[in-house]
């Protein structure tokens, strides 16, 4: 698929000033032009944010209110619930607020929803639960702000709630003693893009600010909110870079078992956001989409060296086992799509009957990386309604696709990137024809997917120590992605593909430097290019480290022929 590089065009004089003033390399200068981090006080709060970064919690809408009400249930001694989700950032987010609210003397209970019974959010059944046990108050966190009717049951069993949220409210705010939502329109916090277990973070802060606690009883915490702000995909910038900076410096000699249990393993070497995204939240996330996720709780909460390390060995388990469903599932819908020839469709829509519910959103986004289109995968269950997720393409709104779709559907959520959706077995066809309609008139065969470039560079240009210093940049993710540069007219030493076929491996040279490349999953283009051609690469700077000897290489994002 033909990609558009875009690459950033610089100001010299600008580079030339931050080279001079904060004393870094020019393509550290940079990067941080292009990403308009010029000002001082941008600059430091990017590079070496402090404690001191955070913004007053108390800006948040209805902080005051539930900060009041806890701390009334402190003294009472009342039976408190935090509801949360079973993803990474739910799971850290009732770690976080549990673990803080036993500390300052109060024993909290938790609920999780079955992923694969209940579903996300609230629901009724479990507020019926909650309240056999005597709940008095509701702690919400990481959903509940789309929970109208559920709160309103809540209150007529006596239970008042508390909403910590950090997605979209819908027209109306549910009827809660406080709602907490950066998201809300009356809303005059000055970030809006923290995750779940990031309001968390800031109520334990306004408790602990109003209790006149050290500041340690809740920055200690950082360790775990930096997981699920990471693993969240929500931008790494403003106070979400504070949280995943600091954070992961806790990472690193982190006082939770279970943490450094997962850690160990995965077998990580490193303590990078990377780390965090790809041996971390896999393990986690595992947990709930096998319906399991009271596990990855349990890791992050005991105390016992022993329970850790049989929790640890439980989620290694349930990742591979996750691994093998999605392999299952993914080789059904390349066939389907191959057979059925829906690659020339706008959109690939497919069900089946069995798949897994925790498993196809995966599928999904490898689906649309693979052909650069929106998917939407659906299991058929035996009462004939499918239950899904869908994943979108820059430049396409999914969930304004679907509110269109709105006659075809039972229900949908989520937004313009990812969604989740049910659909009678019936109304599939229409569906899927209504959607291709719609596809179609928003152009999207018109969208190419876009590499953006940070600049040129020569072989000659690059060294170890060069490289070592864009770990300043860190961590990377979500509104703060790698650098990718551009190395034009290199001369193909070799190439081959690896893991049947899965990516590419290379050696590249100019007329004075050689150097290994890498390229994941584009492993079909060793069939394309041979020994001698000239090509330009696009890709990142890395140094991999093998058998204890550390040499550079090129990440590989994408590759054409040289003109």
């Amino acid at each position: 698929m033909n990609k558009k590089w875009q690459i950033y065009e610089t100001d010299e004089t600008k580079i030339q000033e931050l080279q001079d003033k904060y004393k870094i390399n020019k393509l550290l200068a940079t990067i941080l032009s292009n990403r308009n981090i010029t000002e001082q006080e941008k600059i430091e709060l990017f590079l070496k944010p402090t404690r001191n970064d955070f913004h007053d919690p108390f800006q948040i809408t209805d902080m005051e209110i539930a900060v009041k009400r806890i701390i009334e249930a402190i003294e009472k001694k009342e039976n408190i619930t935090i509801y949360g989700d079973y993803d990474v950032d739910g799971i850290t987010s009732i770690t976080v607020l549990k673990s803080f609210l036993k500390d300052i003397g109060l024993e909290a209970d938790t609920y999780i929803p079955d992923r694969l019974n209940e579903g996300y959010g609230l629901n009724k059944t479990a507020i019926d639960s909650i309240s056999q046990k005597g709940c008095n108050l509701m702690i919400t966190v990481d959903c509940g702000i789309s929970g109208i009717e559920e709160i309103e049951y809540a209150n007529t069993l006596g239970i008042e709630t508390i909403i910590t949220d950090h997605h979209e409210p819908g027209n109306e705010i549910p009827n809660a003693l406080a709602v907490i939502d950066n998201k809300r329109k009356d809303s005059k916090y000055p970030f809006r893009e923290l995750a779940g277990v990031g309001v968390v973070f800031k109520l334990i802060q306004a408790l602990g600010i109003k209790l006149g606690l050290k500041e340690e009883t809740y920055l200690k915490y950082l360790d775990i909110v930096c997981i699920g702000t990471i693993s969240d995909i929500v931008p790494l910038i403003d106070e979400n870079r504070v949280i995943a900076k600091l954070g992961l410096m806790l990472v690193k000699q982190t006082q939770n078992i279970g943490l450094r249990a997962i850690m160990n393993s995965a077998g990580s070497t490193k303590v990078n956001s990377g780390t965090i995204s790809f041996e971390v939240a896999p393990r986690i996330n595992a947990c709930g989409r096998m319906g399991k996720a009271e596990d990855a709780l349990k890791l992050f909460l005991s105390k016992n060296i022993y329970e850790v390390n049989e929790l640890a060995r439980k989620l290694n388990e349930y990742n591979r086992l996750r691994q093998d469903i999605e392999k299952g599932i993914f080789n059904e819908v390349i066939q389907k799509i191959e057979t059925n020839n829906l690659n020339d469709k706008k959109a690939i829509i497919l069900g089946g009957k069995g798949w897994h519910h925790g498993v196809i959103g995966i599928v999904s986004s490898k689906i649309t990386d693979m052909y650069f289109k929106p998917s939407i995968l659906l299991s058929i269950e035996e009462d004939g309604i499918g239950k899904g997720s869908g994943r979108s393409i820059p430049g396409f709104d999914l969930h304004d696709a679907l509110m269109k779709c709105s006659n075809n559907i039972e229900k949908f959520g989520g937004h313009s990137m990812a969604v989740g959706i049910t659909v009678k077995e019936e109304k599939i066809n229409e569906f899927i024809e209504q959607f291709e309609r719609i596809a179609t008139e928003a152009h999207i065969d018109e969208i190419i997917p876009i590499i953006n470039i940070d600049a040129k560079i020569d072989l000659n240009d690059i060294n170890k120590e060069m490289v070592e210093s864009l770990k300043q940049l860190e961590p990377f993710g979500e509104g703060n992605k790698m650098p990718i540069f551009v190395f034009k007219n290199l001369k193909i030493d070799s190439i081959r593909a690896l893991s049947e076929g899965k990516h590419l491996k290379l050696t590249l040279k100019d007329s004075n430097n050689m150097i290994n490349g890498i390229g994941f999953n584009i492993g079909h283009l060793a069939e394309e290019y041979r020994i001698g051609d000239k090509i330009d690469v696009a890709g990142v700077l890395e140094i991999n480290s093998f058998n204890g000897v550390e040499t550079m290489q090129i990440n590989i994002k994408d590759i054409m022929r040289s003109i």
